[in-house]
């Protein structure tokens, strides 16, 4: 683990609607508790579309930031898409839905994709951010916790589980936008997946069915 991130709501007239955001996470250096609901002082300003038990603590690996960091022409750093976890040498955007990771004390598990919001553009202040990110499809993973304990930078991740029906988290990020209703009905069949792939199922077999 690179490092650990977390970070506090603040005002923020240029988010719509809520006025605030908590997306600037920093790195701490102590090791930090983790429980079912996060990382302790940690905060989200919009718990409707962040955080959660099924998105409970978000990753993202270094060298996408790296990737990033060269096309965008800035420096970015550790924490700056809001992650909790950067990771380094690890690819997560491959990882498999229900996935297990155990970090430090505790034991996670991929869940979602992130989704590119209007507050992460405007945060990064880059014209067609959402766009970009969403076809690049490097999206990092949100993941909830089995194993309440304790993380701080430079634990390893090693993978407990890795399930076998083979659906990364970019694949599952892919099927909602090329409307693939065959592997979003495989995601839903998923034990213990987040509701929001049923969700997302019924929003897309609906688009379908109108063409």
């Amino acid at each position: 683990m690179r490092s650990v991130n977390v970070g506090a709501t603040v005002e923020a007239p240029w988010v719509e609607r809520i006025g605030a955001t908590a997306i600037d996470k920093r790195p701490v250096q102590d090791p930090t508790p983790v429980t079912q609901v996060g990382l302790t002082g940690d905060s989200q300003a919009n718990r409707a579309a962040h955080g959660g038990r099924d998105q409970a603590v978000y990753a993202y690996a270094r060298e996408d930031l790296d990737l990033w960091q060269e096309r965008l022409d800035r420096p970015l750093d550790d924490g700056v898409f809001g992650e909790n976890l950067t990771t380094v040498g690890l690819d997560v955007n491959e990882a498999l839905i229900g996935e297990r990771w155990r970090v430090g004390t505790a034991v996670l598990e991929v869940t979602l994709p992130r989704t590119p919001c209007g507050v992460f553009q405007a945060w990064l202040r880059e014209s067609g951010w959402v766009k970009r990110f969403t076809d690049e499809a490097r999206t990092g993973a949100y993941l909830r916790v089995l194993t309440e304990g304790t993380i701080a930078p430079g634990d390893e991740v090693t993978i407990d589980h890795r399930p076998d029906h083979g659906i990364s988290v970019r694949a599952a990020f892919r099927s909602s936008y090329d409307r693939d209703v065959d592997l979003l009905r495989r995601i839903v069949r998923i034990p213990g997946r987040s509701d929001k792939w049923s969700d997302a199922l019924a929003r897309v077999e609906q688009q379908v069915s109108r063409g």
